[in-house]
């Protein structure tokens, strides 16, 4: 399986576990979803109230420079654990 078709395959089956992951396991697979998927981020970081998406800009933008093959592979891992930590 290549590298881009087992991330597909894990993002998808990382959305079916039984119980949410942390927060913090959230953005870090959130930001390492976007920069594999987009690269660098490419948007200025929420302001004022919206602690939510300036936690998942910094998440995505903490990657900044990680290659997109790099970025793929470290989700993989991620998602993978959440996935045997969690159980679909």
């Amino acid at each position: 399986m290549s590298l881009e078709a087992e991330f597909k395959t894990v993002a998808e089956d990382v959305k079916k576990v039984k119980t949410r992951p942390s927060n913090e396991e959230m953005l870090t697979l959130y930001g390492l979803y976007k920069q594999a998927l987009i690269g660098d981020v490419n948007t200025d970081r929420p302001g004022g109230l919206d602690a939510t998406g300036k936690a998942k800009w910094d998440a995505w933008d903490s990657r900044k420079g990680m290659s997109k093959d790099d970025a793929m592979s470290t989700y993989i891992t991620h998602a993978k654990d959440v996935i045997s930590k969690y159980e679909m």
